[in-house]
């Protein structure tokens, strides 16, 4: 059995998966545990909530990977984990997964954004960080902004709280541009957003679809402690 966690990074996930593969909402605290014990083989963590609700463990995973589940990370809880938890098998995959694995990236807030409700098809409302950086990168190398420019906007992107982040929000932060180049500006970022988060989705969606749906008997280099904490009732 295959599983995948999606929300705001990949939220049309269900039409795209095909047969086989289960779309569950964002994963919390207990999640990945509840389907490895359903049978899940492949499991693929893109998005995970964390304001409102206990996060995806680490041990949660570490148990599906030492009983030979395949678990994949991408785009965002799902890198996060995966950066933190690859040197015990799982499967990081994407720019924003080896940024954090580098240290190019370390605040976890790079990846947060506001989105409307599942019911409404958990549609992005604000630009995480991270698509603010892919953005400027492309626009950067295709010399659409000028000298300065782009680390004034940056700057700008970073100091604003997650859930007020919008492209005119970004603009509207850069004091020093005139009204004109403002307007000038958004077109420019709009007409050049780059949704990293989705193209790292992506990418964990083809990858699940080709991976084998069967338990590894891999022998690990590693043994996980069995705790309490692991199959307590609350969890």
């Amino acid at each position: 059995m295959k599983i995948i966690f999606a929300g705001p990074s990949l939220p049309d996930a269900a039409s795209l998966a095909g047969e086989g593969i289960r779309i569950l909402p964002p994963a919390t605290q207990g999640d990945v545990l509840a389907a490895t014990e359903q049978g899940a083989n492949v499991i693929g963590l893109i998005d995970g909530g964390f304001e409102y609700a206990a996060p995806v463990w680490h041990k949660e995973i570490l148990h599906a990977l030492s009983l030979g589940v395949a678990v994949f990370g991408a785009a965002s809880m799902g890198a996060l984990r995966a950066a933190e938890c690859h040197p015990f098998g799982m499967i990081g995959i994407g720019r924003i997964f080896e940024d954090y694995r580098t240290g190019r990236l370390v605040d976890d807030a790079a990846v947060a954004l506001t989105h409307a409700p599942s019911a409404l098809g958990s549609k992005p409302l604000t630009v995480p960080l991270v698509n603010v950086r892919a953005t400027l990168d492309v626009m950067e190398d295709r010399g659409l902004l000028a000298r300065g420019v782009r680390q004034e906007l940056e700057d700008a992107a970073s100091a604003i709280f997650f859930k007020k982040r919008t492209w005119r929000a970004v603009v509207e932060q850069c004091g020093g541009l005139a009204e004109r180049d403002r307007t000038d500006l958004l077109a420019a970022l709009l007409s050049n957003a780059i949704d990293q988060k989705r193209i790292d989705a992506l990418a964990l969606l083809k990858a699940v679809q080709d991976a084998r749906d069967i338990r590894s008997s891999a022998d690990l280099p590693w043994k996980l402690h069995e705790t309490s904490f692991l199959t307590r009732p609350a969890l």
